[in-house]
């Protein structure tokens, strides 16, 4: 019940701050640089990063392209989202200095799955921008009374490498059901030209 009691927290208290941008989302472009080059500025700006490519790589993505799966085996491109937006927990639940438990899956749309994973991860990285130490924000996993601690260079080759990945997979994903990746937006200057 706790974890739920967070979750709606989460949702209520994170969400009219956050948005703002295109479609009442971030991310719709890349914040503007951190004036210094500080380890949480470092570790901010690949989290808007992902937030960026997430926001565009599901952008328009019709039931038709969530349904799609490359392969019997492979996850379908709604289920890789679900992976994502889990991904993206993780990400938050270390800048909230906070442990990641098992939780039952609440029922969503994807416009709720895509908005919520946004903004945790708005919501990170605007805790890393302002963190002078990024050893507290640890990875921890909690389950049935276990408890692993990882530190924070696992969160960059972990979750949030992980999230990068299976939003590049979701790119190809709604290329290959006929609905390709928005024209005009370039990663890297993290806008969209009309």
């Amino acid at each position: 019940m706790k974890r739920l009691q967070t979750i709606v927290v989460l949702m209520c208290g994170i969400t009219p701050g956050l948005w703002g941008q295109q479609g009442g989302l971030p991310y719709a472009e890349i914040p503007e640089t951190p004036e210094a080059y500080t380890g949480g500025a470092v570790a901010a700006r690949m989290v808007d990063g992902l937030g960026f490519r997430y926001y565009w790589a599901t952008e328009g993505l019709r039931p038709e392209d969530l349904e799609f799966r490359p392969s019997a085996e492979a996850r379908s491109t709604g289920e890789t989202v679900d992976h994502i937006m889990g991904l993206s927990r993780v990400i938050l639940n270390a800048a909230l200095q906070q442990a990641n438990t098992p939780q039952e899956p609440l029922e969503r749309s994807f416009e709720e799955k895509r908005a919520l994973t946004l903004n945790m991860l708005k919501q990170a990285a605007d805790i890393y921008r302002n963190s002078e130490d990024l050893s507290a924000n640890t990875v921890i996993f909690e389950n049935d009374g276990n408890r692993s601690e990882f530190p924070f260079w696992n969160l960059v080759n972990g979750p949030i490498a992980d999230a990068l990945w299976h939003t590049g997979q979701v790119v190809t994903h709604r290329r290959t059901s006929g609905n390709p990746f928005p024209a005009g937006v370039s990663v890297f200057t993290g806008k969209k030209r009309d």
